[in-house]
C-alpha cells in the first residue's frame, strides 16, 4: 500500500485571483488545515497519474504485466529479425501507461520508440534519454525549436511539412534528422508517391538528415487483401528513389505478411499489448492486461421488475443481480450495455460467464450472478471484466467496437499493479 506524500507544515495557500480554493498555479493542494509542496503535489499527481488509487479505494483493479510486454516485442523481434524492431507507445502506451511500458521495453532492448505528438514524446523522452523517439504526428507549426531541444525526430507527412522543417534546420543548424512519411493508400498522413518523386533529388543532395522511409498499410490484419500487395509494390517503388534510406512498412499485422514487408525496421503496436495480430488464429501474443472489480452488493429482483436507467431490461424470472462500481467514467463502454432485445457485455464470477444486464452508467453497472452460488457472489467478491478466458477482442465485440478502443480507454481511476 502506497502512502500519501507526506504534508508540509501548517501553511495557509496563498491563491492567485480568480484561483478556486484547492489548487494554485504551484499545484499546492490543501490536505486538511495543511498543504503539500508544489513538490510533493506534484509528485503526487503523477504518482496517482501512474497507479491510479489506493486498491482498497478503487472500483477496480487494473493488472498491467510489463513482463509480457518486454516478452511481446522480443517474439516480434525474432519474427522480424534481421529487421530492427522498434515500439509503438502512443496512446499512453496503448492505455499501459507509457512511462512504465517506455521504461520496461528499454531494459528489454528497444532503442526506437513512435509516440503520436509532442506531449507523449517529452514524457517518453524523460525515461529514455537516449533512445530515438519519431513523433508521428509530425511537425506543428513553430515546433522545430521543441524537436531539437529534447533530440525528438519528426515523421514528415506534408511538403509544407518539409518546408519549415528546412528552414528550421537551415537557421538553427539542427542535423537531428527526420522520418519521411510516403502515402501508399492510407490517405491520412503523407506526401504522395509523385510529391516523393519529385522531392527525392534533392534530399539526397542536400544531406537533409533523412533517418527512416516510412509508410502505414491500410489493412494488414487481413492478409488475403488486394491492398497489402498494392501498397508493397508503391512502397518498393518509393524506396528506389530513396536509395540508403532504411525503410518501415510494418506494424503488429505487417510483420507477419512476409520479408517483403518487414523492410528495415518494423512497428509494432497493439500486438505488444496483447492484442491479437493475426485474426482468425491464435493469438501468438502474451495477455498483458486484467481488470477485475469487486462486488458492492447482490440483491434479488422478482421477474417483471427491471434494472438500471430507463427500465430498457426487464427479468424474465427471480435473479440475483451483482452491482459492480465500474462505468463508462472508468472507461468500460456503455455500448456495453443490454436491453430486452439485445444481449451485452459479459464477466466472469466464480469462474461462471455472466452477462451485464441494463445500462452501463457512468459508475457502476449490473451483472445477472443468477447460476453463481451464492457463496461466491457476496460483498467484495471479485468480477472479472477482462481475463480468466474474457480476452479483449471479445470485450471489444460485445462493444461494438475493436480492442485498441478497449485498451485506450482503460481509465485512472483503477488502482494500476504492474507486474514485472
Amino acid at each position: 500500500m502506497r502512502a500519501l506524500p507526506a504534508a508540509a507544515a501548517p501553511a495557509a495557500a496563498i491563491l492567485p485571483d480568480g484561483m478556486p480554493p484547492g489548487i494554485d498555479g504551484r499545484l499546492r493542494y490543501p490536505l486538511g488545515d495543511c498543504a503539500m509542496s508544489a513538490d510533493q503535489a506534484e509528485a503526487h499527481v503523477q504518482d496517482t497519474f501512474m497507479h491510479g488509487p489506493l486498491e482498497a479505494e478503487a472500483g477496480a483493479v487494473l493488472t498491467i504485466d510489463l513482463a509480457a510486454i518486454a516478452a511481446n516485442w522480443r517474439k516480434l523481434r525474432q519474427i522480424a529479425n534481421p529487421a530492427d524492431c522498434a515500439a509503438v507507445i502512443k496512446g499512453d502506451g496503448y492505455g499501459c501507461g507509457l512511462e512504465p511500458v517506455a521504461a520496461q521495453l528499454h531494459r528489454a532492448g528497444c532503442t526506437t520508440f513512435f509516440v503520436a505528438d509532442l506531449s507523449e514524446a517529452r514524457r517518453a523522452r524523460a525515461v529514455v534519454p537516449e533512445a530515438v523517439i519519431y513523433v508521428l504526428n509530425g511537425l506543428p507549426p513553430g515546433a522545430g525549436e521543441t524537436f531539437a531541444e529534447h533530440q525528438l525526430q519528426p515523421v514528415i507527412g506534408s511538403v509544407a511539412e518539409l518546408a519549415e522543417w528546412d528552414a528550421f534546420c537551415a537557421t538553427s543548424g539542427w542535423r537531428g534528422g527526420f522520418a519521411l512519411h510516403v502515402d501508399t493508400g492510407m490517405n491520412r498522413l503523407g506526401i504522395s508517391v509523385g510529391e516523393a518523386a519529385s522531392i527525392a533529388a534533392r534530399l539526397a543532395s542536400d544531406n537533409h538528415g533523412m533517418s527512416l522511409l516510412m509508410s502505414h498499410l491500410v489493412d494488414a490484419e487481413n492478409p488475403d487483401s488486394a491492398r497489402n500487395n498494392e501498397q508493397l509494390l508503391a512502397f518498393r517503388e518509393v524506396r528506389r528513389l530513396f536509395r540508403g534510406v532504411p525503410a518501415s512498412l510494418a506494424n503488429s499485422s505487417g510483420i507477419f505478411l512476409g520479408r517483403s514487408a518487414v523492410c528495415d525496421l518494423v512497428r509494432p503496436g497493439v500486438a505488444l499489448y496483447g492484442l491479437n495480430p493475426t485474426p482468425g488464429y491464435v493469438n501468438p501474443m502474451d495477455r498483458v492486461v486484467t481488470l477485475r472489480a469487486r462486488i458492492l452488493l447482490v440483491r434479488d429482483i422478482e421477474t417483471g421488475q427491471t434494472v438500471g436507467y430507463n427500465a430498457t431490461w426487464t427479468a424474465r424470472r427471480p435473479s440475483r443481480i451483482a452491482i459492480i462500481g465500474v462505468g463508462y467514467a472508468d472507461g468500460y463502454l456503455r455500448a456495453a450495455s443490454a436491453d430486452d432485445n439485445k444481449p451485452g457485455g459479459v464477466a466472469t464470477v466464480g469462474g461462471l460467464r455472466c452477462p451485464i444486464v441494463g445500462r452501463v452508467s457512468m459508475d457502476l453497472m449490473a451483472i445477472d450472478v443468477t447460476e453463481v452460488p451464492k457463496a461466491g457472489t457476496r460483498r467484495g467478491d471479485p468480477v472479472t471484466l477482462i481475463g480468466d478466458g474474457l480476452e479483449l477482442e471479445e470485450v471489444a465485440e460485445h462493444a461494438g467496437t475493436i480492442g485498441y478502443e478497449i485498451l485506450t480507454r482503460l481509465g485512472h481511476r483503477y488502482a494500476r499493479v504492474y507486474r514485472t
